[in-house]
């Protein structure tokens, strides 16, 4: 029975097995890369002194960082599909199997503060100059991304919200234009102004925004959607001089989270940090990964190991077609080594796309969503959906990442709230690899197939 095959079959399933299992079973959910398995629950396993393969220890009494969870951007690409192809039921069901552990559990949503690439247009909330910023509106987002939003927050209250610009408006920058250009100096008090009216507007719509990034991409421009270059300097000045000050004036809990770009780059966020005053404003550092390597995001940290990591964008598309290839590189680089790098989020990019690969605003031409909602209200369910789920659906907001060693098979470790542990375990190589999973005197072996993601979880 795969999840997505009868959602209320499912539930229905999973509640059955629940109620029959001894608490002290283990949980064992598998997704294969040959899709023969789609995170599906197998037999629970005993507790035992049997012993295969690679030792896995899981220490208790070795607690890392508290995660947030995982989860995708809500773009107005992926608000307009949900609202436009799907009846309001079907909607409700579908946001429950993404928003509830009953689904995949995802907990966390990236909003952008403005158009992206995946908008209606290039549009800012205050479209002609005016340093009052008395014409600040956001109506572009009411017609699809706020009721989206809203409906979301009504199935899970507990969504973490972080948001980011692409762009100011235009009449602050260089090139007078969303596209291109940088921020010109005299509008930085004005730009933090409009970032702390966002957050404010946005509380008041029911919203609450966790945090915010200082702009998208920083180091990257094009001719094609909406985009500002920002170096380190420029943030560090920005954060520290006008945005940092203005939040505080304005006693905002939003965090502020700089860089959001690639791993090639940590000596950006780490330069920033290095300021005494600009990180006492800075919550932390957040990353992608087209260029570069996970393991940057432990250098930050170790670098600056007060101070909060981010994994915040990451995109499949049609470059990376095979179901397989892309469920294994999720579960392993994202959900376990940017989690081993103490990274509180995984966060992909479009939640939702069409057919199409779109609606798109001059962007990526073959990005993908996690899931695809065709015009005719169709869902398809991709690679990365089942990644998401082997964290979300187990690993509840608020966890600890636990210590655990193991080198053949990838694997993170967390301490839920209720007590809880979780173990995700990625085993790369088409040969099956047998585990011995220890942890508080208490032992447990599972023998994994060849190119398999396994969840376990035990209390």
């Amino acid at each position: 029975m795969k999840l997505h095959s009868n959602f209320t079959i499912m539930l229905v399933a999973i509640a059955m097995m629940a109620c029959s299992s001894p608490k002290d079973r283990v949980e064992v959910w598998v997704s294969k890369a040959d899709s023969s398995m789609l995170l599906e629950q197998q037999p629970g396993i005993n507790f035992s002194n049997d012993q295969v393969g690679e030792v896995i220890d899981v220490d208790t009494n070795q607690l890392c960082q508290k995660v947030n969870g995982v989860g995708a951007a809500l773009t107005w690409s992926s608000a307009y599909v949900f609202k436009n192809y799907l009846t309001p039921e079907a909607r409700l069901q579908l946001f429950r199997e993404l928003f509830t552990p009953e689904g995949i559990g995802i907990n966390v949503v990236r909003l952008t503060i403005g158009s992206s690439d995946f908008s209606q247009g290039n549009h800012s909330y205050s479209e002609t100059p005016d340093t009052s910023l008395s014409n600040f509106s956001l109506d572009m987002d009411m017609g699809e991304v706020v009721p989206m939003m809203r409906e979301i927050l009504a199935v899970n209250p507990d969504i973490t919200i972080i948001a980011s610009p692409w762009s100011p408006p235009a009449w602050m920058k260089t090139s007078n234009s969303m596209v291109g250009g940088s921020l010109l100096r005299q509008y930085y008090g004005v730009y933090a102004g409009y970032l702390v009216k966002y957050i404010k507007t946005m509380q008041e719509l029911g919203i609450p925004i966790y945090g915010i990034t200082v702009q998208n991409e920083p180091e990257f421009g094009t001719a094609t959607y909406p985009c500002m270059l920002m170096s380190a300097q420029e943030q560090n000045e920005f954060i520290r001089d006008y945005l940092g000050p203005r939040m505080a004036q304005n006693d905002l809990k939003t965090r502020i989270i700089l860089f959001d770009h690639n791993c090639d780059s940590p000596q950006y966020p780490i330069s920033i940090l290095n300021d005494s005053v600009t990180r006492r404003y800075v919550d932390g550092s957040g990353f992608h990964l087209y260029k570069g390597e996970i393991e940057a995001l432990c250098s930050v940290h170790d670098a600056h190991p007060d101070k909060n990591i981010y994994f915040t964008e990451q995109s499949g598309g049609g470059w990376a077609p095979n179901f397989g290839d892309n469920l294994l590189w999720y579960s392993e680089t994202l959900m376990v080594k940017a989690m081993r790098c103490w990274s509180k989020t995984v966060l992909l990019w479009n939640l939702a796309l069409d057919e199409n690969d779109g609606p798109k605003n001059n962007g990526c031409s073959n990005c993908w969503g996690v899931v695809q909602v065709a015009s005719n209200g169709a869902v398809k369910r991709n690679a990365e959906y089942y990644a998401l789920g082997h964290f979300g659906k187990f690993v509840a907001p608020g966890a600890v990442r636990l210590v655990s060693n193991g080198q053949s098979v990838s694997n993170v470790a967390f301490l839920n709230p209720d007590g809880s542990k979780v173990l995700i375990a990625v085993n790369t190589s088409s040969q099956p690899a047998g585990v011995t999973v220890k942890c508080s005197g208490r032992q447990f072996a599972y023998q994994m197939d060849g190119r398999e993601v396994v969840t376990f979880r035990w209390r």
